[in-house]
């Protein structure tokens, strides 16, 4: 698929570059154990974000459900990053779960394709917060038939897992920072001594 949102000078509010970066903030908006806080509480919380996010539409009235739904709609993305991670514990049923939601959602903000003599690209016919969701779908959807939607990734550091850009040449790259991954390394050092100091000696 080829777009040309990037060599548009004005693009439409409805339409969305497809950026790792756009799909990456609303993906990095759950609470986590390093005190990032839950973005989409409720509402209000929600409906600030949208505020200061012109990329998702702008200012746009928000309820305690909606809040509910982008959170759903979140994590269903977050266990496909993981995915990409490699993460054991989000393949399988997880996965397939996500899968499943992200399909439902597609079925509930369907995109329109908006041609042009450059390209074409996705874009939501919907309105408020339904145009929301389209637009992060329409940004999946483009980075997914992109060579960058196999680097779009979650840190395997649990419970961190925030989104990032693989940038490591090979795109082997597991955790967020090298905070985390030295955090990583540090547990299971420490599991091993455990299992170590657990093993009877020998008579």
């Amino acid at each position: 698929m080829s777009t040309s949102a990037a060599r548009s000078p004005k693009p439409s509010p409805r339409t969305l570059t497809p950026t790792p970066e756009t799909v990456l903030s609303f993906v990095n908006t759950r609470a986590d154990g390093s005190g990032r806080q839950e973005v989409f509480g409720d509402g209000d919380s929600f409906a600030a974000w949208l505020a200061e996010h012109a990329e998702f539409g702008g200012e746009t009235v928000a309820t305690d459900a909606d809040a509910a739904v982008a959170r759903e709609l979140r994590d269903a993305l977050v266990t496909l990053l993981l995915a990409h991670s490699g993460d054991e514990e989000s393949l399988g049923e997880p996965l397939l779960r996500a899968e499943r939601h992200l399909r439902r959602a597609g079925s509930l903000y369907p995109l329109a394709t908006a041609i042009t003599a450059d390209g074409a690209e996705l874009a939501s016919p919907q309105a408020g917060v339904p145009r929301v969701f389209g637009t992060v779908l329409a940004a999946v959807t483009m980075l997914a038939q992109s060579s960058d939607w196999g680097r779009i990734k979650a840190c395997r550091n649990p419970p961190c897992h925030f989104g990032f850009f693989d940038r490591t040449r090979n795109g082997a790259g597991l955790y967020c920072s090298t905070g985390c991954g030295s955090q990583v390394s540090m547990r299971k050092h420490r599991q091993r001594q455990h299992r170590g100091s657990d093993t009877p000696s020998a008579p």
